[in-house]
């Protein structure tokens, strides 16, 4: 694995760190997702870079990205600002292309609209945009079950709510055997566990919350892709890409694994996610 060029970008309010592999290609902004950081692309940025500049980087409040007000309220907008930001900064001449995952989906899709003269291309895959589903109003009471459980019981109790309200109905979610990590590994598990009480009390309510200007997506459909995982067919976070592409008119694109499939299936991920950013 290559060591990247490590930054820090002054925003409004935070301070951002970010991570730069490979020369001279058109610049591949990645946005995390959930709880991960700049490391969520470790398994893929390196291949990419062979024809990209790739950057990634901790979202606001997240990992080595820190709040100049700890208590503050984050939004999508404000997150999406940060990504045109880097793109500012990273490729002021030329547009980039953009890859968003889960929350940092969501980001993408705010950045597309209100930026599109700055992107090439967004690849957007399983945003949980609930509010343009028929049934939003059950989803908007269940971000408030997460909510209610984290401030009454804590934690874990909440992450247990919002893990099965995400999976397929009827579907139990099983215990995972404990694994000795290699020390990286480790190091960016301790991470993203560190990150779930912000992300559980700041980040899910204010983008579950989100609802896109669909009417400006699809004024923009020919450089949005949208995607999902081929085991994530039943899951909340599947439908809202499949909805949108069903109204936008756009064929679905589906990578391998399911909503954490960076991470399952690192190689065909990348290589199918350079193929998409070809097309």
């Amino acid at each position: 694995m290559t060591d990247p060029t490590i930054g820090s970008l002054r925003v409004n309010g935070a301070t951002l760190h970010y991570e730069v592999r490979g020369q001279g290609g058109p610049l591949l902004l990645l946005i995390p997702g959930g709880a991960g950081g700049a490391a969520s692309f470790d398994g893929i940025a390196d291949d990419l870079a062979t024809e990209y500049t790739v950057a990634t980087y901790d979202p606001r409040g997240m990992s080595r990205s820190t709040l100049d007000d700890p208590e503050a309220e984050q939004s999508v907008a404000e997150h999406a600002d940060d990504a045109f930001r880097m793109v500012e900064l990273l490729s002021p001449d030329e547009p980039a292309r953009v890859f968003g995952s889960s929350s940092g989906a969501i980001a993408s899709l705010h950045l597309l609209t209100a930026h599109p003269e700055r992107v090439e291309r967004v690849v957007a895959h399983e945003p949980p945009v609930v509010e343009v589903l028929p049934d939003a109003p059950e989803h908007r009471a269940f971000i408030a079950r997460v909510q209610a459980t984290f401030q009454t019981e804590g934690l874990m109790p909440a992450i247990a709510v919002f893990s099965a309200g995400l999976k397929k109905d009827g579907e139990t979610l099983e215990p995972q055997a404990e694994t000795k990590l290699p020390p990286r590994a480790a190091a960016r598990v301790e991470q993203t566990m560190a990150n779930l009480p912000y992300f559980v009390g700041r980040i899910v309510p204010s983008f579950m919350s989100y609802a896109p200007d669909i009417h400006r997506l699809q004024a923009l459909s020919n450089r949005l892709v949208l995607a999902c995982g081929h085991d994530s067919r039943g899951e909340l976070p599947y439908r809202p890409a499949a909805f949108l592409a069903d109204r936008l008119c756009t064929e679905l694109l589906h990578f391998p694994g399911g909503h954490t499939g960076l991470t399952t299936h690192p190689d065909e991920f990348g290589e199918l996610l350079r193929k998409a950013f070809r097309a």
